[in-house]
């Protein structure tokens, strides 16, 4: 399957199914013609511009007053792509850098950057081969765009740096001569084009979106596996409540939990008890405020990832060349904290309920084992939760208000937003993890509540516990647990 860059817009949706697909990515012609007219453009402006224009003719930063001679100008772009490759720590995920290097072909394409159209089309070969970059965590203020990782993403372009191929990190060099791929030589703007951008950032948050809304489905359907094994009730997702409250993701919460419960024979069974703990009984009100802020966010980054976020902007229809800010992270460092709150909390949530289930209340057994004492049972897996649920609330202090001035003081705000993206993706990776705890402890508590009373849940928990069972089996006796949570979390992924 092939997917065309082109100016049409780009959902989480359509990025899904790119890389779920494996897709092939081409130019379009429209897209192809904005960028050789872009670089055109500016070819010919270069002969006889009469003023200095910032990353163009003059250095970067701080030194943006300070001209470079014209056949120095391709040497200026190379400097730049060299000195600004100064990440460290630990590298970025394959499946991360490989959304950079789509990303970044997109904000190129829109033909007001002044990319070579063989730049362009390099960074897309890189995608379809599977070539890529090898790029570090730390170094990216997340204001003028994310220059130390898009530097070493632009590495290989100029026969640089390090990529990953068939599973080995070998010099760029190599490959590229396996491939009969050249070196660039990069043209004036270009080095700052590839380096200005929030391809670092949006990536991140692309990436950890897509996981976002398939760990809150997860969520909700081993809440309600948790509801039946504590023996719930099923009052709080009725709709006549939250017509009352009607944000969106509560209402489509309680729906899911209505839907998920049909023909349930234990959610309709006479209780003892009036009334659930919050954790089960505020289920719409959570699950919901994290659908309703994924669903935000995701709108905020699909905007972000059909901008072009160099600078300066050329826009060649107007004759004119705009130095700005489109590389500044805040737009996006704001949103990614208030994600990575939403997903500590739906963790949090997890991990009481959790709590709850070992508690030995309403006909459960003590840490869900039938001999506890002699037994632990599942005592251990919860401090293990709540120890990841703890972690969690260390890294949700949001990055997006913290500020550090560099190139002296000339990038006097800084927007710290690849901090936000890089916590938000270990936040998620948490989750993902209580979430897989959890419905280990569901499922044997699901499963003494069916040799209790024999009755069964509905139908579309019963076949997730069924296949569930497949992987991950029943805990008579204790037993080395860590094994099974890494199976559950395979399940779930």
């Amino acid at each position: 399957m092939t997917h065309i860059i082109s100016k049409e817009h780009l959902s989480l949706e359509r990025l899904k199914g790119i890389l779920a697909n494996h897709e092939t990515l081409i130019l379009g012609d429209e897209a192809k013609n904005a960028i050789i007219k872009c670089r055109n453009y500016l070819d010919s402006k270069m002969e006889d511009i009469s003023r200095p224009v910032y990353g163009i003719t003059t250095g970067f930063g701080s030194l943006y007053n300070v001209t470079i001679p014209t056949d120095q100008l391709s040497q200026l772009q190379y400097n730049l792509v060299v000195s600004h490759a100064c990440g460290t720590g630990e590298t970025v995920r394959p499946d991360i850098v490989k959304l950079m290097l789509l990303l970044k072909a997109q904000s190129l394409s829109y033909g007001h950057s002044g990319a070579q159209l063989i730049t362009v089309q390099r960074l897309l070969d890189m995608f379809n081969n599977d070539i890529l970059p090898v790029v570090y965590q730390q170094g990216s203020l997340g204001a003028s765009g994310d220059l130390a990782p898009l530097a070493h993403l632009s590495l290989p372009l100029i026969g640089l740096g390090e990529v990953l191929y068939k599973g080995k990190v070998r010099p760029s060099k190599e490959v590229w001569d396996e491939m009969g791929w050249k070196a660039i030589t990069l043209q004036s703007k270009e080095g700052l084009a590839l380096l200005n951008g929030t391809q670092f950032m949006s990536a991140h948050a692309i990436w950890s979106l897509i996981q976002c809304h398939r760990l809150s489905e997860w969520a909700d359907k081993i809440a309600a596996m948790s509801l039946e094994a504590y023996d719930g009730r099923i009052e709080p997702f009725l709709p006549l409540t939250h017509m009352l409250r009607p944000h969106r993701g509560q209402i489509d919460t309680a729906e899911r939990f209505i839907s998920l419960l049909e023909g349930s024979e234990l959610i309709v069974r006479p209780k003892e008890h009036v009334q659930d703990p919050y954790s089960f009984r505020c289920i719409p009100q959570v699950h919901g405020a994290v659908k309703d802020n994924i669903r935000y966010v995701e709108s905020v980054i699909e905007n972000e990832i059909n901008s072009a976020t160099d600078n300066p902007n050329v826009f060649p229809d107007e004759d004119m060349i705009i130095s700005a800010g489109n590389f500044h992270g805040e737009p996006i460092a704001i949103p990614m904290d208030a994600l990575a709150i939403a997903m500590s909390e739906l963790a949090n949530i997890s991990e009481r309920r959790i709590f709850r289930l070992i508690s030995g209340l309403r006909g459960l057994p003590k840490f869900l084992v039938v001999n506890p004492g002699l037994n632990s049972g599942f005592m251990i897996p919860k401090y293990t939760a709540a120890s990841i649920v703890s972690q969690n609330k260390g890294l949700c202090w949001p990055a997006s208000v913290d500020s550090i001035p560099s190139s002296q003081g000339q990038e006097d705000h800084v927007s710290m937003g690849s901090n936000s993206a890089t916590k938000l993706v270990r936040i998620v990776e948490n989750c993902e993890r209580v979430l897989a705890i959890e419905l280990f402890n569901a499922a044997q508590a699901l499963e003494f509540r069916h040799k209790e009373s024999g009755e069964r849940s509905s139908a579309v928990l019963e076949k997730i516990f069924n296949d569930y069972r497949k992987v991950v089996p029943f805990i008579d006796n204790d037993t080395y647990m860590h094994p099974l949570i890494e199976k559950s979390i395979e399940f779930i992924r």
